[in-house]
């Protein structure tokens, strides 16, 4: 079928959206858990970057090509000496205690967020990424796509070039009870996790990799939310797609 020489011009000056091909070194703080494991396996395996390091508490040997561990001296973040670092990612997942060597790694707590952040801006990062663990149906709506805490208004306000906060439903925690009681309490209110949209529930933590892959490669300047809801929509397919729309 011949083509038209118009529509074949117009689709040659089409602006196509802006990819950013990732360079220099990424810095990973929490790389633990499943998702720490599908973060690492998409970011570093892959060679994304020029150079991959993470946060250990004691040292280990390195197993990729490309990825060394950068020692956690102490718990006084403030006092860690420099490293230099374009872009780094934090996640807060915790190790799983039957793998040995996740138990070295440095995994951080949400509230030490911003003295962290302080700590990479001050090592040179640009770009910041953060993937936030949300309970299920515990967040407004009105916060679920925007910055829902000082912690990350403070963030925010150091001034990163790009920062993207990817917001991943979790699974509830498994509660302790002092009495059969309180157990007998737990049970019967259990039934409201059936109420939870299905927007709001756990995703694969590879889904959740890739879209934070994705956003870290095309996202403009300026700060990302990812809500729940817009990364249930992103693992049910058209990742790339809802990626674009929600950045671009």
């Amino acid at each position: 079928m011949a083509v038209d020489p118009l529509q074949a011009l117009q689709a040659a000056n089409r602006a196509a959206p802006p990819v950013r091909r990732d360079e220099g070194t990424l810095l990973i703080a929490g790389a633990t858990g499943a998702l720490g494991h599908e973060l690492v396996r998409r970011l570093a395996g892959r060679h994304r970057f020029e150079h991959t390091r993470v946060l250990a508490r004691e040292p280990i040997r390195d197993g990729l090509r490309g990825v060394e561990t950068l020692l956690a001296p102490g718990p006084d973040i403030a006092q860690w000496p420099r490293t230099a670092a374009d872009a780094a990612l934090v996640s807060f997942e915790p190790p799983r205690l039957y793998y040995d060597r996740e138990r070295a790694l440095w995994t951080p707590e949400p509230a030490q967020l911003p003295v962290l952040a302080s700590w990479l801006k001050a090592c040179g990062v640009r770009t910041l990424a953060v993937v936030q663990p949300h309970d299920q149906g515990r967040l407004p709506e009105a916060l679920k796509r925007g910055l829902a805490s000082l912690d990350e208004e403070a963030v925010v306000a150091l001034g990163f070039e790009r920062v993207i906060i990817v917001r991943s439903a979790r699974k509830p925690v498994a509660g302790r009870f002092a009495n059969p009681a309180e157990r007998l309490a737990a049970w019967m209110l259990s039934i409201a996790r059936f109420m939870v949209p299905a927007s709001e529930q756990p995703v694969r933590a590879g889904k959740v990799a890739e879209l934070v892959d994705v956003a870290l490669r095309i996202a403009p300047p300026g700060v990302h939310v990812a809500a729940p809801e817009l990364v249930w929509r992103a693992a049910q397919g058209e990742l790339q797609a809802v990626a674009e729309g929600w950045l671009l």
